[in-house]
């Protein structure tokens, strides 16, 4: 039996972690951080044809609406037609979204299961987590999988999910869901052996997930309810914005995943990585053999374990380390790579020159 699968997109966020490249009318999963093609279509480039077990379908994206044009220019670029581009009026979080997710996947492909993935994730061994899905994919007809990344440092700045009984080949209960440990709580976890990282990635069938929702039933009914509102063109579904408003702000981990007993996780190593941070985008580059890794018209001469990138301007660099410099056509930003938490605080504080 062939698994159909609707891959559904979510691509929010506010573009501040990775300014100034990222900004709020272009965050990050629309630019090509590594590697050829933008975040957002090498996530679709992953889930896309066929294998011998799964069958994917067109995707559902699921995006701010001030990025509909965005979104739709480099689809249509990659040649990728989306079965739905859906525009949420503002940010609800990932709970709402894999509700509208759920709710519209019942409506094209009532048999189809949803792969719910961040548009902004670096997945280097796509092979791996095909490979992962079709594990899991038997067990997403009657549990919500998350695919837990297994963790090669003791990583303070992800969530953690403790593994529980086998279900199956490469897929377990889930015993617990931990909040962002201390290191020295994450050198535990990685000495005991039975965690992974929560990746936020999540398969389910929709009528699964969305009966899950009666623990938080307020996401659920305000989302399906701005879908039924929605204003409909072509393939774009435009929220209401009234009924989505009234939608908590939930991420899908709190408003479901810690309440429901239908939890599952199918641990997997894929190359993964969450670019939040330029330090991030540095560890997960290709490096000279000084550590140095470059992006556009740069120079760089006897410096080391540097993240040098450049949108326009000629970056010429020397006798530097461990540091970032990013160049837009707006801005120019240089930080210690180990402060890389502190470009949110520059891009408030240069937000005030405009």
């Amino acid at each position: 039996m062939k698994h159909r699968i609707i891959p559904a997109i979510m691509s929010g966020g506010s573009g501040t972690r990775l300014w100034p490249a990222s900004t709020e009318s272009k965050p990050k999963q629309f630019h090509a951080i590594k590697g050829e093609g933008s975040m957002i279509v090498q996530t679709i480039e992953r889930v896309f044809g066929d294998t011998d077990a799964l069958s994917f379908l067109p995707p559902l994206i699921l995006c701010n609406a001030q990025h509909d044009v965005l979104a739709a220019e480099q689809l249509a670029e990659a040649g990728y037609a989306p079965a739905a581009i859906v525009l949420e009026p503002m940010g609800r979080n990932t709970a709402a979204t894999a509700a509208i997710a759920a709710a519209l996947t019942s409506e094209l492909a009532p048999d189809a299961l949803v792969l719910l993935l961040p548009a902004d994730h670096v997945i280097d061994d796509p092979d791996a987590f095909r490979a992962a899905i079709e594990r899991a994919a038997p067990f997403a007809r009657e549990r919500i999988v998350t695919f837990g990344i297994e963790p090669d440092r003791p990583e303070t700045g992800y969530g953690y999910i403790k593994r529980g009984a086998a279900l199956g080949e490469g897929v377990f209960e889930v015993a617990a869901f931990r909040e962002k440990p201390n290191e020295a709580t994450a050198r535990d976890y990685i000495a005991e052996g039975s965690y992974s990282w929560n990746a936020g990635m999540f398969f389910f069938h929709p009528d699964v997930l969305l009966k899950e929702f009666d623990a938080s039933p307020q996401v659920r009914d305000a989302s399906l309810e701005a879908l039924r509102l929605a204003t409909r063109s072509g393939n774009q579904i435009l929220l209401d914005a009234e009924a989505f408003a009234k939608a908590p702000s939930l991420p899908l981990d709190i408003a479901v995943m810690e309440k429901t007993s239908r939890a599952a996780v199918a641990p997997c190593d894929i190359g993964w990585a969450d670019v939040g941070s330029w330090d991030e985008i540095w560890r997960v580059s290709d490096q000279d053999e000084n550590g140095n890794a470059a992006h556009g018209r740069v120079v760089i001469v006897e410096s080391s374990n540097n993240l040098v990138r450049s949108e326009g301007p000629k970056i010429c660099i020397a006798g530097l380390e461990d540091l970032v410099v990013i160049a837009t056509a707006d801005a120019v930003m240089i930080l210690p790579r180990a402060r890389a938490q502190d470009v949110k605080l520059l891009r408030e504080l240069a937000l005030k020159l405009d």
